[in-house]
């Protein structure tokens, strides 16, 4: 395409990718949440870091490029050239200590930020179970009695401890306004420590394919203050629903953009009665870390077998 055939569309690219651009949602670099916060800073202080070398090495392209042009007689002509200590200071000691930094910078974060650490507050934290269907949430409330699909409310700068496994296939939590996402397995219980800075309405999503109705599967999180929590969780007690065997049945099965359902009561143990049918141990389901030491001891029980088998 030539700029002389299409002078003004050639003109107008830039106002449309504007005009593109306005439509984006920036909901990671503007987080509502702690853990969200520490992880725009982070992606701000990396991104910072790494253009410590592009930026300049961009500028010395374009500067080399114009200072060193055959035209301009007064360049310093060294065609014998070979080595320069200042040089080499720079290309290797600025990028090693970018590295080291970054270094630093990942090891602090990634225990800082890890998703089963709990999040440091006076205040006691909030405990609700997630199980991720086909193609739906299903939040189950402990400590209330109660249950909800595709709707989790709880109260604003209170840490929530969520306890996250799946009945269906692979996917993955992620409520994006409040940072992290975790994967939610069949068999197992994954952790994600979250806490809202502010009341408000957030987008939750799965963040993994899995399937016909993956983009329909998204829920709506609601960080109110405690009084209105209190008299939300009262509401859904008088709901007409229970989640009873029967009713979960029904729920498993497959269903596409599901509305809002609320259950004033659940199956006692619900939670773990998922976890156990994909254990088939009959008893206690393993957790997370459970299943890492058991690997980890089926190893090495491997290890001595074999030993003993070549003895």
């Amino acid at each position: 395409m030539s700029k002389k055939r299409y002078p003004r569309l050639f003109g107008i690219l830039p106002f449309l990718g504007m005009l593109f651009l306005g439509g984006c949602n920036w909901t990671l670099l503007d987080p509502k949440g702690q853990v969200g916060i520490d992880e725009r800073n982070l992606i701000y202080i990396s991104t910072a870091l790494m253009l410590l070398v592009v930026v300049p090495v961009i500028i010395m392209a374009f500067v080399f490029a114009w200072k060193y042009r055959a035209s301009n007689k007064d360049a310093d002509y060294q065609p014998e050239w070979a080595h320069s200590t200042k040089i080499e200071v720079v290309v290797w000691g600025i990028p090693l200590l970018i590295i080291i930094a970054l270094g630093w910078l990942t090891w602090v974060s990634s225990h800082h930020l890890d998703p089963y650490r709990p999040l440091d507050s006076d205040v006691k934290p909030i405990t609700i179970e997630v199980v991720s269907l086909d193609w739906k949430w299903l939040f189950i409330y402990p400590d209330q009695g109660i249950a909800t699909v595709n709707k989790v409310v709880f109260p604003a700068n209170t840490p929530v401890r969520f306890l996250i496994t799946s009945d269906s296939v692979m996917n993955s939590f992620f409520i994006p306004a409040l940072g992290g996402q975790i994967y939610a397995m069949a068999g197992m219980q994954t952790q994600l420590h979250l806490i809202a800075n502010e009341n408000g309405e957030f987008d939750g999503i799965s963040a993994n394919y899995s399937g016909a109705g993956f983009s329909g599967m998204k829920f709506k999180a609601v960080a109110t203050s405690q009084a209105d929590f209190n008299a939300w969780v009262s509401d859904v007690k008088g709901a007409p629903k229970q989640l009873d065997s029967a009713e979960y049945a029904a729920l498993l099965k497959p269903s596409e953009r599901n509305p809002v359902e609320l259950y004033s009561s659940y199956q006692p143990n619900l939670f773990q009665i998922i976890l156990d049918k994909y254990e088939g141990m009959g008893g206690k389901g393993m957790k997370h870390e459970e299943k890492g030491m058991a690997s980890m001891e089926g190893m090495d029980m491997g290890k001595h077998s074999a030993a003993g088998a070549e003895e």
